[in-house]
């Protein structure tokens, strides 16, 4: 079921309405069918799959509970991992390890391996498989307790609003509020029902007006590289750059919007990362809860910074070249994990040298110049690595980078050409406007660091109906809703 779909727009009333009546002790079972239904309406049988990393990672858990000796935890672990692991790499990565394997024993003339099996990827088989491993790890590092409670648990690995794409939660937070979902008297709160629902129309803004718009653009020159020169291809490399975070910013504030309406805070996801000063601080910024699993899960593991320079920079490349491949099942997203990793590598090399050289030339760091200066070389390079996400092969994206340098068509920018791959002259005005209202709300969330729910409950009651009726209206009017209402899926639901 998608958020930005008729069936969404029906359930979630009905679901938090009843989830506001029912008896306290009845509200996490409420909300697990709820979720497994919405999980279902994509395909029925792959809720078997969840199921399965329910009761391992619950099983896990308890038995690491008990005393027993550390080697025993570990193999438990180790069980614990095989099976859930087991489970992802058959449905996500088998395929492609095959391909792999094909394309190494070609040159040997030995036949080609087929693979036995044809498996459509169930959707967000990667958020909910690491946020399971994640609690077992957890146990293990003694941080938090087994939850005993089935039901409990099981709602904290299919949380409907981030179970398909996130965020990717932490037991210490989700867990916690779910227990406490029977105790309080009641969850309703007027400020958590507004701010959510603020937050929901946000993301749907976010996703239906600027996100499916621009990719319009973009889908047509990745479709056409061929016709197209250096003109058209830049403004689909800044597209897609503003398109995938519209996308997959959408869906975290829908999904936080959704459980803050029922009581429940996620955590945050995005935190103005084109706002980011430097690629570290970019991925401090953007998908935070995927990128604080891989630093608390694999970083710090591998010996993080503790064991010498080149162990941490062979530790940054192993994580960013695992969370390529934790995008996608293609050596295209492993290329964008490691350019990343590269980034990371060479700036802190150059650190010092660019101290020295900011020194020498007498630049000052602590003015807005500067500080621009380093949002938009930051951007630059994250727009660029973002070709290699998007093209889908690693040829399609070298080709894209070459003829991207080397088709000149400055006279595209004038001649009004660029309206004929998609957005025409209106549909570029509107989506123009879209740009400067997200630019201001996320200014806002900079120098406040309130999202947009709790920053507008901090204004007058006049002003929030005038932006909420402002969002409802564009996503209403100027919503992109793709042939005969047909919505869009939301570009993470792959992974």
């Amino acid at each position: 079921m998608l958020f930005n779909s008729i069936h969404f727009l029906i359930f979630f009333p009905v679901v938090a309405g009843l989830y506001f009546v029912i008896p306290r002790k009845l509200k996490a079972a409420f909300l697990l069918l709820a979720s497994y239904f919405f999980y279902m309406c994509w395909n029925p049988k792959y809720i078997v799959l969840i199921l399965i990393t329910t009761v391992v990672t619950y099983t896990v858990g308890l038995l690491m509970g008990k005393d027993m000796s550390d080697k025993k935890k570990k193999a438990l672990m180790g069980v614990g991992f095989f099976i859930n692991f087991g489970l992802l790499f058959l449905f996500k990565y088998l395929d492609f390890s095959i391909s792999i394997i094909n394309k190494l024993l070609g040159p040997l003339h030995i036949s080609a391996i087929s693979n036995p099996f044809d498996f459509l990827l169930p959707v967000g088989i990667s958020f909910y498989t690491f946020q399971a491993i994640g609690y077992c790890i957890d146990i293990y590092r003694g941080d938090v307790k087994p939850e005993k409670n089935f039901i409990k648990y099981a709602l904290f690995v299919s949380f409907f609003p981030q179970l398909v794409a996130g965020p990717i939660e932490r037991s210490k937070n989700l867990l916690s509020q779910i227990d406490e979902m029977g105790k309080k008297k009641t969850l309703w709160n007027r400020d958590s029902i507004v701010s959510g629902f603020t937050m929901m129309m946000y993301g749907l803004f976010m996703k239906m007006v600027i996100a499916d718009r621009v990719a319009i653009f973009v889908d047509k020159i990745y479709g056409n590289l061929y016709l197209v020169g250096t003109a058209e291809m830049l403004l689909a490399a800044f597209g897609f750059s503003i398109q995938i975070y519209a996308d997959f910013a959408g869906y975290s504030a829908i999904a936080i919007g959704a459980a803050r309406f029922m009581g429940i805070n996620l955590m945050e996801n995005f935190n103005t990362p084109y706002f980011a000063a430097s690629i570290a601080d970019f991925w401090r910024r953007w998908h935070v809860s995927l990128s604080t699993w891989f630093r608390d899960y694999v970083y710090i593991p591998l010996g993080g910074n503790r064991k010498g320079t080149v162990r941490k920079y062979i530790n940054l490349m192993i994580t960013f070249l695992v969370s390529g491949l934790w995008h996608g099942a293609s050596l295209s997203f492993v290329a964008w994990g490691g350019i990343h990793g590269i980034y990371q590598v060479v700036g802190d090399v150059t650190k010092p040298l660019k101290e020295r050289a900011c020194k020498a030339l007498g630049v000052k760091k602590d003015v807005f110049s500067y500080k621009l200066g380093q949002v938009i070389c930051t951007f630059l390079l994250t727009t660029f690595a973002w070709i290699f996400f998007r093209a889908g092969s690693i040829g399609v994206a070298l080709t894209y980078i070459k003829r991207m340098f080397t088709r000149w068509n400055p006279w595209a920018f004038f001649d009004e050409s660029l309206y004929t791959w998609g957005l025409d002259r209106v549909e570029s005005l509107i989506l123009f406007v879209a740009l400067l209202v997200i630019f201001a709300v996320s200014v806002v969330r900079y120098k406040t660091g309130d999202d947009i729910g709790k920053a507008l409950l901090k204004q007058n009651l006049w002003f929030r109906w005038v932006v909420l009726i402002f969002f409802m209206v564009a996503i209403v009017v100027y919503g992109e809703y793709g042939i005969t209402f047909s919505s869009n899926k939301f570009i993470y639901f792959d992974f």
